[in-house]
């Protein structure tokens, strides 16, 4: 059954067609409520504003209109708002990331070389990710994590598909400068390592 069939399946009263629904989308929209609370370590909430994302989309689920937007781009400009809303609340959304990184039981020493330095790659990107600006970080998760295109990145931010391009280009810009000086460093080091051999 495709989205449009369930949702039309809802509107006419069958309400066990909503859980389809969220057993199609749980994980994603979960993943990427998450993506947006990093910033704020507020990922503890974001089971909560899933909910929230789900129970919002079905109370308005007369006013879809999939002539407008795919269901999925609907679902996920909901979950935006809705954790956008709840970052205002809180007055965190200046707060920034510094590791929710888990990092493993094992002691350093104990674990290959390449395992902490990949380890250590996550936490930098990972905070070069949560360091843009809010809509340059909702582009590049929806694009780099979620898979969207363009057009629905557009509707989702309520964009231009050519801002959001921009906005992607600056976003991986500003990734690369931050991240650039580590990995030049780490190729310095590597080589250095090997004419001491």
């Amino acid at each position: 059954m495709t989205d449009s069939q369930l949702i039309r399946a809802i509107k006419e009263g069958n309400v066990e067609s909503y859980a389809e629904i969220i057993r199609r989308y749980e994980k994603k929209i979960h993943a990427f409520v998450s993506h947006m609370l990093r910033q704020a370590h507020l990922e503890h909430i974001a089971e909560d504003l899933c909910q929230e994302t789900f129970y919002k989309a079905y109370k308005s689920i007369e006013s879809f209109r999939d002539v407008e937007a795919t269901f999925s781009t609907w679902l996920y400009t909901i979950a935006r708002n809705t954790v956008l809303s709840e970052l205002r609340k809180s007055r965190n959304s200046d707060m920034y990331l510094e590791d929710t990184l888990q990092v493993p039981a094992v002691a350093y020493e104990r674990l290959p070389e390449q395992q902490i330095l990949r380890n250590e790659r996550e936490v930098l990107v990972r905070q070069a990710i949560n360091s843009l600006p809010e809509k340059q970080r909702s582009a590049l998760i929806l694009r780099e994590y979620e898979q969207m295109d363009y057009n629905e990145i557009a509707t989702i931010l309520d964009l231009t598909v050519s801002s959001v391009k921009s906005l992607l280009f600056r976003a991986r810009q500003s990734i690369k400068g931050e991240l650039e000086s580590y990995f030049l460093d780490n190729r310095l080091d590597e080589a250095e390592g090997m004419n001491k051999t």
